[in-house]
């Protein structure tokens, strides 16, 4: 494979685009050799679809599309970044346990860290700004299993 790969899109900021920015990563990784049944894949797809969430519905209509990028270096960091333009940073809210929302970035952020990756917030020189996440690359190898051990 080569060193690096790259691969973005941009999406209007509308609910709808939250299912083609997941279907479009997991597309992406699927081209790159990553199963798409695999763990690694799962965790993107969920990571992608809160990130895209965010991007639509807390940037109060003021970013009218989002853009999910995926770079790949050396088969071994996958780098996922989704960039918007509203200049206000993602925050982590309290989430009551009776709130159905909230909670998108404790979990990605959790996702993150179980797979030995890390999350950073950069501006973008128009005023926005790209949550990146980075995970390796590696743990992708391995099919999704059942709660039995089982293969599906």
């Amino acid at each position: 494979m080569a060193d690096h790969l790259e691969a973005s899109v941009t999406l209007p900021s509308a609910p709808a685009s939250v299912s083609a920015a997941r279907a479009y990563a997991v597309g992406t990784l699927a081209e790159w050799g990553l199963p798409s049944d695999s763990d690694t894949a799962d965790t993107v797809r969920l990571i992608v679809s809160e990130l895209a969430t965010n991007a639509v519905q807390h940037t109060l209509g003021q970013s009218p599309t989002f853009t999910v990028a995926l770079a790949l270096e050396r088969d071994e960091q996958l780098r996922i970044g989704v960039t918007d333009s509203h200049p206000r940073w993602p925050r982590r809210l309290p989430a009551a346990v009776q709130q159905d929302n909230g909670r998108g970035l404790v979990i990605i952020r959790w996702l993150t860290a179980e797979c030995g990756g890390r999350l950073t917030v950069r501006p973008t020189r128009e005023g926005g700004k790209t949550v990146v996440i980075e995970i390796p690359w590696t743990l992708g190898d391995r099919p999704v299993t059942t709660a039995a051990g089982q293969e599906p």
